[in-house]
């Protein structure tokens, strides 16, 4: 008999920004996705609120931004309820960003942009999660943000770097926060590029140099987000 497929629901905020080496772990591990676009989809919609797991993808705009963005204050009202009520959630990126303020933390402009591969440190608590493969040899992730965040009362810090202090956070039992893209395919990153092209041009960053960094990590990326993804989703409730 086969086992019931669980739902889960994708909030994504550009096209090119979506589920990548996370959609092949959700799919063997026995989650159906469907997408939702945060913009123009009515996020108090049913089919997202009571989704088995929610997952916030990242974008290319700013939690403060809420008077330009108003569909921003309904993301972390649904992120609120769902946190409140210990609901499987990740958020990535912005995702994890929304995350922070949907739990009452500050969302800032950082002291710099991180754009590129690189290593994080675990905290003790963190490598004693599903991040553990992080602390391998050569273990890159990688970073695409400007913003940053305070830790939120009640969450445990899992990873920092030394741009940043917080880079993942736990909430509960089933809510994971990356500041970092572990899900980024490196067969897609094309679409980035172009779509984050202005972003790049600005912060001096040549698309051939991260192309080249790209190339060098790839061999290695399917499998620990395979490792990790497939540790965390098992282990929901």
């Amino acid at each position: 008999m086969n086992r019931h497929r669980r739902s889960a629901v994708a909030l994504r905020h550009v096209a090119f920004e979506d589920l990548g080496l996370l959609s092949s772990v959700l799919d063997r591990a026995g989650w159906d996705v469907a997408f939702c676009e945060a913009a123009i989809d009515d996020l108090a919609h049913p089919s997202i609120e009571n989704a088995d797991l929610l997952i916030v993808l990242g974008g290319p705009i700013g939690v403060y931004e809420a008077e330009a963005y108003p569909f921003l204050t309904r993301e972390i009202q649904l992120l609120e309820r769902r946190l409140k009520q210990d609901r499987p959630t990740l958020g990535i990126c912005l995702g994890a960003q929304l995350m922070a303020r949907a739990l009452g933390a500050r969302v800032y402009a950082g002291a710099t942009k991180e754009i590129g591969w690189g290593n994080i440190t675990l905290t003790e608590q963190g490598a004693a999660t599903c991040l553990a493969p992080l602390a391998e040899d050569g273990a890159a992730v990688l970073h695409w943000h400007g913003d940053t965040f305070d830790l939120p009362n009640g969450a445990m810090r899992l990873a920092s770097n030394a741009h940043y202090e917080n880079q993942a956070f736990a909430y509960g039992r089933n809510a994971l926060a990356l500041q970092f893209h572990l899900e980024a395919d490196p067969r897609q990153l094309e679409e980035w590029y172009v779509g984050h092209a202005l972003e790049l041009a600005a912060a001096g960053i040549p698309v051939t140099q991260l192309r080249a960094a790209t190339v060098s990590v790839a061999p290695q990326l399917q499998d620990r987000a395979s490792r990790i993804f497939g540790r965390w989703v098992h282990a929901l409730d």
